[in-house]
């Protein structure tokens, strides 16, 4: 199944799509404090034994905003998730920027970063038990495909308005295989990222340097 940018932004989010700077805004704070309290119960504790009520009480708000916020706790694993994937896509946009024409390094400082990032994640740790949670599996398998057009749109954002100046085409098609390349880490981590990192950026590279300047 495949998601316009619409459907992501759908998704997303259930607020307006033209809201107030105020309301916009609170609900940005809103937001980030519940994941925050997430964050820092997950530190604590495995994802399977946090319930609504939990992450309610972390975040210092009454389960019926919560459950405003996000509907579902399914709702909020994907909330928490695209957070993720967001740091994911600003690293690479910082990669991008600051190394100007060398698409080799770019693409390894990229992974780079994602491997670490992945990696110290409490709800990305709480996928690598003995046990793993079915539903945290399917956010980032059968159930990714949010994930993957939201980062995907944003990466090919940066691809065409950066030096590499892609075309759309060849842009999206880029951004979609790294998010794909790196969600499929997610839930089984390379023992040596940097090794894995360098291999995935020798791999893309000849495709970067043939849309480079295709705008």
């Amino acid at each position: 199944m495949t998601f316009s940018a619409a459907d992501t932004l759908a998704a997303v989010t259930t607020h307006p799509v033209n809201p107030s700077p105020y309301k916009s805004a609170a609900s940005n704070l809103m937001r980030t404090t519940i994941l925050d309290g997430l964050h820092d119960l997950l530190l604590e504790r495995t994802w399977s034994t946090v319930n609504m009520a939990d992450v309610a009480k972390a975040a210092g708000i009454s389960r019926q905003t919560l459950y405003k916020e996000f509907g579902t706790r399914k709702g909020l694993a994907q909330g928490y998730a695209l957070r993720l994937t967001d740091s994911f896509v600003s690293a690479v946009d910082d990669a991008v920027y600051a190394n100007e024409g060398d698409s080799l390094r770019t693409l390894y400082l990229a992974f780079t970063e994602f491997f670490q990032r992945s990696a110290s994640d409490p709800l990305v740790m709480s996928m690598l038990t003995d046990d793993p949670p079915p539903d945290l599996l399917r956010l980032v398998t059968t159930e990714s495909g949010i994930l993957i057009e939201h980062a995907a749109f944003r990466l090919a954002q940066t691809f065409e308005r950066s030096w590499l100046r892609a075309s759309p085409q060849g842009a999206d098609i880029l951004g979609r295989a790294v998010v794909r390349l790196a969600l499929s880490y997610v839930s089984m981590p390379p023992s040596n990222s940097a090794d894995v990192a360098a291999d995935m950026a020798s791999l893309l590279t000849p495709f970067v340097e043939t849309i480079q300047g295709t705008a």
